[in-house]
C-alpha cells in the first residue's frame, strides 16, 4: 500500500467509528494546486468539462469490483513520499494525524475488513460472529484472533511474541477506554440506551485468541462499533504502570530507534532520517499470503522520501525516483502527454469525501459579533448561497470537479438522490436570507448588521495546502462583491488542529471531514455530544433544537435493524444538516494517478471508493 502517496480511503473502512471521523477530520483535500487563474463570469459559465471525454480517452480506467489478486513476485523497492515528518510512531499520538497515522499503521492491523463492492464485513486478522439475544435486546460480537499473529521485530532482534485477546482488551479498557488518554475512539464505547442513559460496550476476554464485546442494546452494526487496531499490551502496560498518561504518550517518540518497535503488520520499520526519509522492509512473517502461500506484500524495502511540497513530488517523480504521483489539475496535462516515458495515467470518478467550510459557534465566543452571526441559521443560509461552486471548480480545478450538494454519498446505503442542498449559488437570495436577520448593505456597499458592525470574519485554512487557499481566495473575492470582509488566515496544521479541538479560538474554517461511507460513521462529530462537532464540540446538553433532534435521530438509526424504518430516520437527518447548513460541502474532484511501467498491473486498481490498490503490487521482471 503506498498510503504516503494517496491514503487509501478503504484503509479507513477498517476503523471504528469515532477513529474514522476524527482522523478524517483532520486530513486535508486530494491534492494542491497553482494559483487560481483570472476568469469572467461569461469565461466561467462557459467552460465546462468538454475536454474531460479526451482526458479520460488518454488515461486508463481500472475500478476494483472484487476480483482476486493473482501471485507475484518478491524483490524490489518501492519509492514513495510524504510531505510532512511524523509526529511520533506511538498508535495512540497518531490517531490525530493523518500522514503519522499512515506511517504508524504500516505495523499494525485491523481485526475486521470491509469491502466495499460487495458491501459487507469479512475476516482480517481476526474473524467475527454475532451472537444476538432477542428476547434480551442485547447482542455479543465475538472475535477469534488468527494463530498466526506475532509482534515481531526486524532482522529478529528479539524474539516475537504472540498476539492475544489481552492485546486487544489491554487497549480498549486501559487506553481508548481511559478518559485521561483523550483517544477518538472513548465515544464510541457507550451506547445511549432507551431511556437515556448512556451504558459502555463491555469486552470480556474468552481465552487467549478469543473475546467478545457486550452490547446491552441492539446496533445496526456491530462490526463497525468494534472494528479496532492495538498496540502491544506488554509494552504499553508497563509504561502505564510505570509512569502513567506521560509515560505512554512518550513511547515510541520519533527519536527512538525504529528497529525497537515491534510490528504485526506488513511491514518493518528500520529507519528514519528527519528530513530525508523513512525506510520500511517487508515483513515475511506477516499473516497475510497470497494464493500460492507466499506473504505479501512483495517489494523487499519502501523508501518514503520527506518532500517539503507537491511540486518537489512532481518533479521527483518525473526524474523517474517515485514509483507514483497523485496529479494536480495543472500537472494533468503534462502528465498525460509524457506517459511514453515510462508511466501509466489511471482515472478515477470524483471523491466521495469533500471539503467543506463552517462557522464557529462555541459560546466560549459569545461576546464576538461573530457569534451572533454564524449561530443564525439565515447566516450560514446565506454564505452558502454565495458560494461560486461552479467558478471553483473552473478556476481551481480546470472543470474536473463537480460540486457536493448531499450529505451521504452515493455508496451509503441511506443515500437518497432527492435529499440535496437547497441553499447555491444566488447572491440575490443571500441577499434576502441575511436582510431577514436585520443585514444589509449600507450606502458604500458594505454589510452590516442591525447594531452598524460591518460583517467581517476570520476564514482559517491549513498553510501548506495550496488548493485550499485558492478555494479560499474565490470565497474572500466573492463575499466582498456584496460587502462582506473576509481574512483568510493560513495556520499550521498542528495550530489549526489545536484550535479546532481545544482552544476554540478560530472563526471560519475550511477542512475535510471525509464522507459518511456508514450512516453512523462520525459518532465524534455529529452528535452534540462529540469532540469534534466541530461547530461547538463537547456540549453538555444540546444548543438548539435542531442538534438535539440530530442527536436522537443519530441513536435511533443506529439502534434500528429494520432497513425501512432506519430510512425514514437517516432521510430526515440528511434533510435537517443541508438546511441547517452547520458544514457547507464544497466539491468532488476527480483524481489522476499516474504509476510507473515496470510494475505489474494486474493486481493494480484505481477508484474511488478504494482509490490505489497498492498493497499486492510486484514488478514485472
Amino acid at each position: 500500500m503506498d498510503g504516503a502517496v494517496y491514503f487509501r480511503y478503504h484503509e479507513f473502512m477498517k476503523m471504528n467509528t469515532a477513529k474514522l471521523a476524527v482522523l478524517l477530520g483532520f486530513c486535508v483535500l486530494l491534492y494542491s494546486c497553482g494559483k487560481e487563474e483570472e476568469l469572467s463570469l461569461e469565461e466561467i459559465e462557459a467552460k465546462s468539462p468538454e475536454g474531460l471525454e479526451e482526458i479520460l480517452g488518454q488515461t486508463t480506467y481500472k475500478p476494483w469490483r472484487g476480483e482476486e489478486f493473482v501471485p507475484g513476485k518478491i524483490g524490489g523497492v518501492w519509492n514513495s513520499s510524504t510531505t510532512s515528518e511524523p509526529k511520533s510512531f506511538n498508535l495512540l499520538v497518531a490517531e490525530r494525524d493523518a500522514e503519522t497515522n499512515t506511517i504508524v499503521n504500516r505495523m499494525h492491523d485491523y481485526l475486521m475488513d470491509y469491502d466495499v463492492v460487495r458491501r459487507e464485513w469479512k475476516g482480517h486478522c481476526a474473524t467475527g460472529e454475532l451472537v444476538v439475544d432477542e428476547e434480551a435486546g442485547t447482542l455479543d460480537v465475538i472475535y477469534t484472533l488468527r494463530d498466526n499473529l506475532y509482534w515481531s521485530y526486524y532482522d529478529n532482534a528479539k524474539a516475537p511474541v504472540p498476539v492475544t485477546s489481552d492485546d486487544v482488551i489491554f487497549w480498549y479498557d486501559e487506553i481508548e477506554g481511559d478518559e485521561r488518554f483523550q483517544s477518538s475512539s472513548y465515544n464510541s464505547q457507550f451506547i445511549t440506551m432507551e431511556d437515556g442513559s448512556e451504558n459502555r460496550i463491555n469486552i470480556r476476554k474468552i481465552d487467549d485468541k478469543r473475546f467478545a464485546f457486550h452490547f446491552p442494546r441492539l446496533d445496526a452494526d456491530p462490526f463497525l462499533a468494534t472494528n479496532m487496531n492495538f498496540g502491544p499490551a506488554f509494552i504499553y502496560r508497563e509504561a502505564k504502570e510505570r509512569g502513567g498518561v506521560q509515560a505512554v504518550l512518550d513511547l515510541f517518540n520519533v527519536s527512538a530507534d525504529p528497529k525497537t518497535i515491534p510490528s504485526m503488520g506488513p511491514w518493518f520499520l528500520t529507519e528514519y532520517i528527519p528530513g530525508q526519509r523513512l525506510v520500511y522492509r517487508r515483513n515475511p512473517g506477516y499473516w497475510k499470503k497470497d494464493s500460492a502461500g507466499q506473504s505479501i506484500p512483495y517489494p523487499e524495502e519502501n523508501i518514503i522520501q520527506i518532500l517539503p511540497d507537491q511540486n518537489t513530488q512532481f518533479l521527483v517523480f518525473k526524474e523517474g525516483n517515485l514509483e507514483a504521483y497523485l496529479s494536480r489539475p495543472e500537472d494533468l496535462n503534462e502528465l498525460i502527454e509524457k506517459q511514453n516515458t515510462g508511466y501509466t495515467v489511471f482515472n478515477a470518478d470524483g471523491s466521495i469525501g469533500a471539503g467543506l467550510w463552517s462557522f464557529n459557534q462555541n459560546p466560549k465566543n459569545k461576546d464576538s459579533p461573530q457569534y451572533e452571526w454564524f449561530t443564525k441559521k439565515e447566516f450560514r443560509q446565506a454564505m452558502s448561497s454565495l458560494l461560486h461552486r461552479d467558478r471553483i471548480i473552473a478556476q481551481v480545478y480546470r472543470g474536473l470537479a463537480e460540486p457536493k450538494v448531499d450529505f451521504f454519498p452515493p455508496p451509503n446505503p441511506y443515500y437518497s438522490p432527492g435529499i440535496r442542498l437547497k441553499y447555491l449559488y444566488d447572491t440575490k437570495r443571500a441577499i434576502e436570507l441575511l436582510r431577514s436577520i436585520g443585514i444589509r448593505q449600507d450606502e458604500g456597499g458594505i454589510m452590516r448588521d442591525s447594531q452598524g458592525r460591518q460583517i467581517e470574519f476570520d476564514l482559517s485554512i491549513p498553510s501548506d495546502v495550496t488548493v485550499t487557499a485558492d478555494t479560499a481566495s474565490i470565497i474572500r473575492d466573492e463575499l466582498e462583491k456584496m460587502g462582506i470582509k473576509v481574512n483568510i488566515r493560513a495556520t499550521d496544521f498542528q495550530k489549526l488542529v489545536e484550535q479546532l479541538s481545544s482552544s476554540y479560538d478560530w472563526q471560519s474554517v475550511i477542512i475535510s471531514l471525509g464522507a459518511n461511507f456508514f450512516p453512523i460513521q462520525g459518532s465524534n462529530v455529529w452528535p452534540s455530544t462529540g469532540n469534534l462537532h466541530l461547530w461547538y464540540p463537547l456540549q453538555e446538553k444540546p444548543a438548539t433544537e435542531w442538534e438535539a433532534r440530530i442527536d436522537y435521530l443519530y441513536n435511533e438509526g443506529k439502534y434500528t435493524i429494520d432497513k425501512e424504518k432506519a430510512r425514514k430516520i437517516w432521510d430526515e437527518y440528511q434533510e435537517i444538516i443541508l438546511e441547517q447548513c452547520p458544514v457547507i460541502y464544497l466539491l468532488r474532484p476527480r483524481s489522476f494517478f499516474a504509476l510507473r511501467n515496470r510494475w505489474d498491473f494486474s493486481n493494480f486498481y484505481y477508484d474511488n471508493l478504494n482509490a490505489a490498490e497498492t498493497s499486492q503490487i510486484f514488478l514485472k521482471n
